[in-house]
């Protein structure tokens, strides 16, 4: 005869009953359930998606809740007729709710026990395609690596003979002839000047970290503007006094947050007098990145973001911003959101852009400084 004990510590299922609408609301992605055409559940995720409530979304029609020609639709259906799960990746999702497309991944399937019926979850690709393409940042920046190296030994040393030959000939030429060595000079230089900022590049010695208050950071990049190119334009501040500080170096951070604004105020341009950038910090906890090679997470909780009100980035520069000698700028050389990728990595953090006409704001997700010596470990 077999006798069967009862573990001590464990609880039946029966004992201790979770709703299934509890669960699902619960769930950190969107989720509907979408029955002949109408919505018939939301959960909280949805409703913080679609900005709307779960009364009025039931109230609607898929139709009439994501735009014309949807993909959505055509999984909807695709799931209904095949009674099968449907996934789809990267979808340009449209809506009357939302300013602009949002990408996500879809995932569809039909519910067993109600003909018909499908349920759909949204996954938002925004955060996971930040990861991707900061991976994808950081490689440009070291292809550049190797060629700045390249080029100063290679561009440089040439130059300085090419130069120094225009000015041996400037002794003894006419005044027009003059014009011309001098053009050479001044070209010569110019190029120098770029290759100068290509080294830096090359410059894979770690960073000397210390624990850097991000506002100090912030205050001086805003006297800096104001008493510069930003003049004109109104700078708000809109920060989070108790953010601790950032591990990294000072100037490093004031160069990328000065790069940064400056940007800002060529996008919105010294004619508009309704010109406004937004510095602002936040804490938000949750966001972490693997690091390449190791079972390790590191915590990203520190947001640091720039936004201003001007013209925006094109769209089909959207996703290669931060590669090398990219730029909407008449005499750019493409080489500052670079560096600035670059060195938002070298601190162990992740930048993106999110534009619009009207609206453009870069995001710098930072680790936290810890308040302690990490312990030493044992031997």
């Amino acid at each position: 005869m077999s006798v069967t004990t009862k573990k001590p510590g464990l609880r039946r299922p029966s004992q201790s009953p979770i709703h299934a609408e509890a669960l699902l609301g619960a769930l950190p992605h969107p989720l509907l359930v979408i029955g002949e055409g109408t919505i018939e559940y939301a959960n909280t995720a949805a409703e913080d998606f679609f900005q709307m409530s779960a009364d009025v979304l039931c109230r609607r029609t898929l139709t009439e809740l994501v735009a014309f020609g949807s993909p959505l639709i055509a999984l909807v259906e695709q799931v209904q007729r095949n009674d099968t799960t449907v996934n789809e990746y990267g979808v340009e999702l449209g809506s009357f709710r939302f300013e602009a497309p949002k990408l996500v991944d879809l995932y569809g399937g039909p519910i067993a026990e109600s003909p018909g019926r499908v349920m759909i979850m949204l996954q938002q690709r925004s955060m996971a395609h930040m990861i991707e393409r900061q991976l994808t940042h950081r490689a440009a920046a070291r292809s550049v690596s190797g060629l700045a190296a390249v080029l100063a030994h290679e561009i440089k040393n040439p130059l300085s003979g090419i130069r120094g030959a225009a000015q041996l000939l400037e002794s003894d030429r006419t005044e027009s002839d003059r014009t011309l060595t001098q053009l050479i000079c001044a070209e010569s230089d110019r190029i120098c000047k770029l290759v100068d900022r290509m080294e830096i590049f090359g410059d894979e010695r770690p960073i000397q970290r210390e624990a850097v208050n991000i506002h100090d950071v912030l205050d001086h990049v805003k006297q800096l503007a104001r008493s510069g190119f930003a003049r004109q334009i109104k700078i708000v501040e809109n920060y989070d006094p108790s953010l601790p500080a950032v591990p990294g170096s000072r100037d490093k951070l004031i160069q990328v947050f000065l790069n940064l604004v400056k940007n800002a105020a060529e996008a919105i341009g010294e004619e508009r007098a309704e010109g406004k950038i937004t510095l602002t910090t936040s804490f938000r906890p949750g966001v972490r990145l693997s690091v390449p090679g190791s079972q390790a997470r590191v915590s990203l909780p520190l947001e640091i973001a720039v936004e201003d009100n001007g013209a925006g980035v094109p769209a089909d520069l959207m996703p290669h911003l931060f590669d090398p000698f990219i730029t909407t700028k008449p005499s750019g050389t493409g080489l500052g959101l670079a560096l600035v990728a670059k060195i938002i990595g070298d601190h162990g953090g992740i930048i993106e852009c999110d534009s619009r006409p009207r609206f453009t704001v870069f995001r710098a997700l930072m680790p936290m400084a810890d308040s302690e010596p990490a312990p030493a470990e044992q031997a």
